[in-house]
Order: structure tokens, then sequence, then C-alpha cells
């Protein structure tokens, strides 16, 4: 059967993959996810072992791209020119420390992010169908960091296509903000935002919400919320897998994969590997924002007074939106159940979760939380045992390791997801010396361009109007910004608390 697509809240069902590509958020408020997923059973797996991360991708994307959306030949063609770009030969690399730690490195992409994997895949796909129809859409993306920059350069210059960013002022690290304003095509359009991560989802929800700006504008977006992303990720479950676990044994091993977690995109992914028969023990490791920790804990679905400003900044989250999709996996696909639960979250900020949901959830998923001190402490550890130096991100990720003893027998995964050069403060912080690039040194004599969204302004009437503007420009043939926001980002004069 092809593969069909429906919304965790359950009042969309029957899409393609172009329109949820396509898409943000679907009509109802949630977030879409295939209508039933494939399996890979053993033999599947060991097919696959020889694999490079790449051809891996290929073959996970191909299970939920049909041929007649795409045809398989021109997937991969699509697919190996998204990933052909990194530093590394297959994109990603595995590295092998002391006492069994094993590093999944998905941070060697143009901004030095794991999100450049899935980024680069979404941004070709979507220009496969832009090419083909002719057609031009606007990308709206809030950000805590990585996923602006990301975004940015996965579709700058690109025609078809403008891009709106909406970071936190104050909040990124200087290289994150950087690398969102310092791209200065016309198709870019980033925004400094006077509030927290959560303050813009709530912003960008409405928007998408708005069925007559989404169809006026092509809205769609490149968060996590586009399956697109959640699904490219999935690949990084199975390749960590086939790297670690022998394929020998009857029955498989299980692979314990450790997550650094915010919006819980790669969370999903892997609940979503799990269920196509992956043997996996997920851990969502988070810093003090850890409403994900108690969640899995006690139940506790409950939204913090306010975000913390922690040495992860890019894991400084309240509302981990992908939630939802692994709340609507483990309550067997129950859209009723779901929305009920999401509409509660999103009025009071506070959910209980159901016993038989919690049990589910405290089955598949382990989680801890970290301080800024253990991540300086798990810094400090690895290098000097390993001699390898972590993003503090990672960090939280490896503290899981130092802390909790493998099981014997029981390989385990760390996800590294960022490149510690672009957390350099937090570096020194730990009394560690961080390696540099060059192109990272250039980020700070380049010309910077941003607007600024103040507290206490309309944001939402302030993005409708640069939207407005760029769909009349566009019409017009002329520029999206005008003379006057060209020069240095609002925020650019002050140092951020989190991690600058």
């Amino acid at each position: 059967m092809t593969m069909r697509y429906c919304s965790t809240r359950g009042a969309v069902r029957g899409r393609g993959f172009e329109d949820v590509l396509f898409s943000g958020f679907a009509e109802d408020g949630g977030m879409f996810m295939p209508e039933e997923l494939p399996s890979v059973p053993p033999a599947t797996l060991r097919l696959w072992s020889a694999l490079s991360y790449p051809q891996l991708v290929e073959e996970v994307c191909a299970l939920f791209i049909p041929p007649e959306v795409i045809p398989r030949e021109e997937l991969n063609a699509l697919l190996s020119r998204a990933l052909r770009g990194f530093s590394v030969p297959e994109a990603v690399r595995m590295v092998r420390l002391q006492d069994g730690l094993a590093v999944l490195e998905l941070w060697h992409g143009a901004t030095l992010a794991f999100k450049d994997l899935a980024m680069s895949c979404t941004a070709q796909l979507i220009g496969h169908f832009l090419k083909r129809q002719k057609r031009h859409v606007t990308i709206l993306v809030g950000t805590s960091g990585d996923t602006g920059s990301s975004a940015i350069h996965s579709v700058r210059g690109l025609e078809g296509i403008d891009i709106v960013v909406v970071f936190p002022s104050g909040r990124c690290t200087a290289v994150q903000e950087r690398q969102m304003t310092t791209v200065l095509e016309d198709n870019v359009h980033v925004f400094a935002a006077e509030g927290s991560c959560d303050d813009i989802d709530v912003i960008t929800r409405r928007l998408f919400a708005d069925s007559r700006f989404v169809k006026r504008h092509s809205l769609m977006s490149l968060n996590s919320v586009n399956w697109a992303r959640v699904l490219v990720q999935t690949a990084h479950f199975f390749y960590a897998y086939l790297q670690c676990c022998p394929l020998d044994a009857t029955p498989l091993p299980l692979l314990e994969v450790v997550v650094p977690t915010g919006g819980a995109g790669n969370i999903a992914a892997g609940c979503v590997a799990l269920r196509m028969g992956l043997p996996l023990r997920l851990v969502a490791m988070v810093n003090e924002n850890d409403i994900v920790r108690r969640a899995v804990q006690s139940g506790d679905f409950s939204q913090a007074p306010s975000v913390a400003h922690t040495l992860a900044p890019s894991i400084d989250i309240q509302d981990p939106y992908n939630m939802e999709r692994v709340f609507w996996l483990l309550s067997g696909c129950d859209g009723v159940l779901v929305k009920g639960l999401m509409e509660e979250f999103y009025r009071t900020g506070s959910l209980a979760l159901p016993n038989t949901l919690h049990r589910e959830l405290s089955a598949v998923l382990r989680s801890g939380s970290v301080s800024d001190s253990e991540i300086m402490e798990t810094m400090r550890r690895c290098w000097e045992e390993s001699g390898y130096l972590l993003c503090p991100h990672s960090a939280v990720a490896v503290w899981h390791h130092y802390h909790c003893p493998l099981v014997p027998g029981q390989p385990r995964c760390c996800l590294a997801t960022a490149s510690p050069a672009k957390f350099r403060e937090a570096v020194l912080k730990a009394g560690l010396t961080p390696d540099i690039p060059a192109e990272v040194r250039a980020l700070e004599t380049m010309a910077t361009r941003c607007e600024l969204l103040r507290k206490g302004e309309d944001w939402e009437a302030a993005l409708r109007e640069k939207m407005e503007g760029v769909f009349r420009a566009r019409r017009g043939g002329g520029l999206g910004w005008s003379p006057a926001v060209r020069g240095a980002c609002p925020s650019e004069s002050h140092v951020p608390r989190a991690c600058p």
C-alpha cells in the first residue's frame, strides 16, 4: 500500500508525502506521522550492515517515500547530493573511547550541528518539488540556535524559497547567532526576539494555525515539526545499531542510545525506529529544563515557570513539542487522546499523563537531568580520560555514561549533536582549550543583518508585516529587505547569558 500520513490529533488522514513535506502543523494543530510504520526485520538489518551512513539514509527514506512520489533513483541522487558536502567521508563518524564509551558524531556539516544532516536532505526534497512545479514557498523557523542556522544554510540563495528565522535574543551562543545573521542573501530574513524559544513557539503556532495566511504564503516549517526532519534522523539510530551491535546473535542485542534532548525530535525518531523493530533502549538526557525527565519519571508533563539559561542553550526548552509524536506512538496512535492531552497542556502549561501512557513512556524511555556544574565535570573528565573534547550538549548525554554503569553485555552509544567549536565559552569555563576552525573565526569579522522584535511589541503582527512585504517585493521583482535594516544585528552589542 502507498504510504499515507495522518495528524497526531486524529482529524487529518490520508495525506501524501509531498503534502506533509510542505506543511507545518496539521490543520487540527497536530503533527504529521505515518499512518502505519514499516517493519525492519533482523534479515533486513543484516542486509544493511555494510552500508555507509548516506546509503542507510537512502534505504530508510525509501520506506516512507513511495517510488511513485519520487522514483528511487532520483531519491538516491537527491539524498546523496545532500550529504556530499560534509567534512568526513560518511557525513557522520563513530568514535570509540575508554570504558566502552561510543560517541556518534553527527555534527560534521556546514553549521557544525546534527541538524545539518536532516536539514540538507529536507532542503533537497523541497527543491525537487519546487523545481518541478515552478512554485514558491516561505519557510518559518523558530529556533533556540542550531535549527535556524542549519535551515538558513540549507536554503540560502535558492530560487523559490524565502526563509524567516526567529531566535531568542541573547540566548544563543555568539557562533550560533553569527551563523544566522552573517547570511546576507535576499531570501534570508532573520529576527532576534526579546524572549525565550518557547515564547517564539507560541507565535509560530498561531501563524501556522491561520489557514488563509498559510495558503497565501505557502508557509511551511523546517523545524522538526516537519516530518522529513524526523524521518532522516531515524537513520541515526539504525546506523548506531549497525556500528555497535553484532548481528549474529538470536535474539539481536539491545542497544542503549543516549540522546541530549530539547525539542525531542531525535527522541521521536528513536521511538519510530523502535516501533519499526530496531532493538533499542532510549535515554533522553536533559539539562535543568527537565520537563521530559519529570514526564518519564513521574508522569508530570508540566512547564516550569520560566526557561532556565544553561551551558547547553540549544536544549533550553520547556515545550518539547515532539513529545506529542511520542505520546501518539505510545498510546496506540490514539488521536482523540492526544488531542485532549495536548490541548490541555497548551491551555494550562500543565499535564498529568494518564497512568497507562506513563507506564508505556517509562518502559520505552529513561531520563535524567544534568546541571551546569555536571556538564563541566563531564567535559573535563572526557578530556582527561580520553583526550576528547565534548560540546556541552553532548556532555549532557555522556554524563549518563559516567554515572549509570553499563548492563553487562549491552552496548551503548551517546549522540554528539554539536561541535565544541560552537560553544567555546563553555569549553573555557570548564577549564579546557577550544580548537576553533578557521570558518568559525571568520564569523567574527563578517557583516551581520537582522531585525529586533522588542519585548511588549506584537511579534505576530511584525512577522505578518514582514512576510507581506516579502510577498509584495517578490511579485514586484524587488527585495524583501529595506536598506534601513542592513547592518549590525541588534543583539550583537551584548554577551549572551546562556553560553555566549
